[in-house]
C-alpha cells in the first residue's frame, strides 16, 4: 500500500456503525516510545487543569519515535467553557485593548468544527478565517498530525495548529492544541497555547486546558476531501532548511545569518523567513516566545498590504489577459459612488497605481495614517461606508497618473471596480477573488485552501478588501512569489497574466518604471521596487520589485530568479542584506 492509498473501514460507534477513513498516508514507523514530561496521558485524562504558565511548544510536536495512529477521527470536535477558561498574558498592547480586568479578548471564541483524519494527518473542513459570534476573534484552522505513543493507553494523540485573527483586521496569533482520543468518541481534555503572532501592536500569550467532546460522524464526500488534501500535501514545493543554502551553493560564500536577521532586525520579532532558488524552498524556522513552532508548514501568515500585489495587481493582470482593455476602464462608470467630477479620467490602473490624483497630503502616509482613514475606512465593517469614503474623502489635486500617494482606499476602489467589471462580462454571480484570483490563479499554482480565503466586508455585499486581508501558509508565499517573479505568470505551461502589466511591475520595461514613491523606491501596478544600485555597487540603477505589508512583511522578487520573504512585526523593513546574499548565487546588477 503506497503512502497515498486509503481503505474504507468500519468503526463501531455505540450501536451504530459509521465509516471512517483509515489509511497509511504519511506512514509513521516509530516504536511509539516517547519520553514525555509535558502533556502526558495522566495529565490530559485525569489531572489536567490550567497549568498557570506556558510551556515549550515542543511538547505539542510530533515526536521522532511516534507510531502510526490506531484510532481514526472523522467528525466534530467541540470545546467547552471557552468564554471563561484559560490564561492570558499581555506582551505588547499599543492600543490599550486589555487591562487587569477580565475581558472577552482574553478568551478563545466558541469552537465546534469538523475534522477528517487521513493516516497520520488530520485536516479541518473549514480553512481561512471563520465568522464567529465572538466580538474580537475569529479562528483560522490548519491541518495537524495524529500519532500513537505507547504510554497513552490505547488512545491516539492529536496536535492541531490554529490561529486567531482579529475581526475585520489582519493580525494573526498562532497557536496549537493537543488532546487524546479513541475512535468511539472518547476524548481527553484539550491543552492549547498561543505564544507567537505577526502583529506589531498586540502581542499576547494565551494558554489553558479545556474539556472537549468528539462526535464521530460520516462526513459527506470524505473520500474526495481526503484525495484533495493528499494532493495538497504532495504539491508542496520541496523544503530544505535555510542553512542548506551554504551546502547547495558551496562556492557562493552565502551568509545564511544575513537572511535570517538582515541588518539590525530583531530575531524575536521574526515569524519566519524563506528563500526560493532553483525550485527549492529554503525555510528559516518559525519562532515563538516558548520554543520553535513545531508545525511551520502550517504557520498562518497575514498578508497585510502584500495583498495589494498578490490580489489587486495579479487580479488586474489576469483580467487584462482575459479581457484586453480592462485596465483602462473608468472608475466612475463602474463604481456609482465615484460618478463625480473628480474621478474624470481615472482608470482601474490609476487606482491600482495609487495615482488617482485625489489626495490631501503628499507627505508619506499622512493620508493613510490619519484618523479619518482609520475611523471611516479601516474600522468600517460594511461596503457602503468604505466605498463612500474611498470616493469622496480626497480632493482632486493633479491629473490622474501623475502623482503617487499611498491610499489603501484606492486599492479597495480598484478591487470594487474590477469586481463590477467581471460581473458585467461573466455574470452577476462572479467574484473577483473567488473566480479570478483563487479560481484561475491559485488553483493553477496549487496554492492551499488557506490562501483561497480573503477578508470581506461583513454585509451582504461581501466585498473583498483587496488591499489587505489574505492569509498564507509559507508554501503559498513561495508559490505566489515564484509564479509572478520567476515564472512570469506562467502555470502549467499557460500564460495566465498580461505580460505588459507584469513586466512593468517587475521593472522590466524601462519606458514604464512607475511613479516615485520615496527615495529610491517606485510603485507600479501594485508592486513596489527598490533601487539597489548603491548597495550592490551596480553601474546603473537596478530596481528589485517587492511586496510589502504592515509591520515588517517583505516578499522580494529578485531579478536573478530568487525570492526572499520575511514576516516580521517589529516595523523593520531591512532586507537589503538578503539582496546582497542572493547576488552571491547569481548576479543581480547585470
Amino acid at each position: 500500500m503506497n503512502r497515498f492509498s486509503h481503505v474504507l473501514i468500519s468503526v463501531a460507534i455505540g450501536a451504530a456503525s459509521l465509516p471512517a477513513w483509515a489509511d497509511n498516508f504519511d506512514l509513521l514507523s516509530g516504536s511509539g516510545t516517547v519520553s514525555r514530561s509535558q502533556l502526558g496521558y495522566s495529565y490530559l485524562t485525569t489531572s489536567a487543569t490550567d497549568p498557570g504558565s506556558l510551556i515549550d511548544v515542543s511538547a505539542y510536536a510530533l515526536p521522532a519515535t511516534a507510531a502510526h495512529p490506531t484510532n481514526f477521527l472523522q467528525g466534530t470536535l467541540a470545546l467547552n467553557n471557552t468564554a471563561t477558561s484559560g490564561g492570558f498574558q499581555e506582551v505588547v498592547d499599543t492600543n490599550n485593548y486589555t487591562s487587569a480586568a477580565d475581558a472577552t479578548r482574553k478568551h478563545l471564541p466558541p469552537f465546534a468544527f469538523q475534522y477528517i483524519q487521513t493516516g497520520s494527518h488530520i485536516f479541518p473542513l473549514q480553512r481561512g478565517a471563520i465568522a464567529s459570534t465572538h466580538p474580537e476573534w475569529e479562528y483560522v484552522l490548519a491541518p495537524g498530525r495524529v500519532w500513537n505513543e505507547t504510554s497513552d493507553s490505547g488512545y491516539s494523540r492529536v496536535a492541531l495548529p490554529f490561529a486567531l485573527m482579529q475581526k475585520n483586521q489582519n493580525c494573526v496569533h498562532n497557536g496549537v492544541m493537543s488532546f487524546l482520543f479513541k475512535a468511539d468518541g472518547t476524548i481527553s481534555k484539550l491543552s492549547y497555547q498561543i505564544s507567537s503572532e505577526t502583529c506589531s501592536y498586540f502581542k499576547v500569550n494565551m494558554w489553558g486546558v479545556l474539556s472537549a467532546s468528539y462526535t464521530p460522524q460520516q462526513i459527506t464526500n470524505a473520500a474526495s476531501l481526503i484525495t484533495a488534501y493528499q494532493a495538497e500535501v504532495a504539491a508542496r514545493m520541496p523544503v530544505r532548511p535555510l542553512s542548506a543554502l551554504a551546502t547547495d551553493y558551496p562556492s557562493s560564500g552565502i551568509n545564511v545569518q544575513k537572511l535570517r536577521t538582515p541588518s539590525t532586525t530583531v530575531a524575536a520579532h521574526v515569524s519566519t523567513v524563506g528563500f526560493i532558488s532553483d525550485g527549492v524552498h529554503y525555510r528559516g524556522g518559525c519562532t515563538t516566545r516558548y520554543g520553535e513552532y513545531p508545525y511551520c508548514d502550517q504557520l498562518i501568515l497575514p498578508s497585510y498590504s502584500t495583498a495589494k500585489s498578490a490580489f489587486g495587481a495579479l487580479a488586474l493582470m489576469r483580467l487584462e489577459k482575459k479581457y484586453p482593455g480592462t485596465k483602462s476602464q473608468a472608475i466612475k462608470t463602474l463604481v456609482s459612488n465615484c460618478n463625480i467630477t473628480k474621478w474624470n479620467g481615472v482608470t482601474i490602473e490609476h487606482a491600482l497605481d495609487m495615482a488617482s490624483g485625489n489626495y490631501t497630503s503628499t507627505s508619506y502616509e499622512v493620508d493613510e495614517g490619519g484618523t479619518a482613514m482609520s475611523n471611516n475606512f479601516f474600522l468600517q465593517t460594511g461596503h457602503a461606508n468604505r466605498i463612500n469614503f474611498a470616493c469622496t474623502q480626497w480632493p482632486a489635486k493633479v491629473a490622474p497618473g501623475s502623482k503617487w500617494v499611498y491610499h489603501t482606499s484606492d486599492t479597495y476602489l480598484a478591487g470594487t471596480a474590477m469586481n463590477a467589471y467581471l460581473k458585467s462580462v461573466e455574470g452577476s454571480t462572479k467574484d473577483i477573488y473567488t473566480d479570478i484570483v483563487a479560481g484561475d490563479l491559485w488553483s493553477a499554482i496549487n496554492a492551499s485552501p488557506t490562501a483561497k480565503y480573503t477578508r470581506r466586508t461583513y454585509d451582504t455585499t461581501a466585498q473583498p478588501l483587496t488591499g489587505y486581508g489574505l492569509v498564507y501558509l509559507p508554501d503559498d508565499v513561495a508559490k505566489i512569489a515564484s509564479f509572478a517573479g520567476i515564472n512570469m505568470g506562467v502555470a502549467g505551461g499557460v500564460q495566465l497574466l498580461d505580460t505588459t502589466l507584469l513586466n512593468a511591475a517587475l521593472q522590466k520595461t524601462p519606458a514604464d518604471p512607475g511613479l516615485v514613491a520615496t527615495t529610491d523606491t517606485r510603485y507600479n501596478n501594485g508592486f513596489w521596487a527598490y533601487n539597489v544600485k548603491s548597495s550592490l555597487a551596480c553601474a546603473s540603477d537596478k530596481y528589485v520589485p517587492f511586496m510589502s505589508g504592515f509591520g515588517g512583511i517583505t516578499i522580494a522578487l529578485m531579478p536573478n530568479n530568487t525570492i526572499y520573504y520575511m514576516f516580521n512585526d517589529n516595523s523593520q523593513f531591512l532586507w537589503v542584506d538578503a539582496v546582497k546574499e542572493s547576488a552571491k548565487i547569481r548576479a543581480i546588477c547585470t
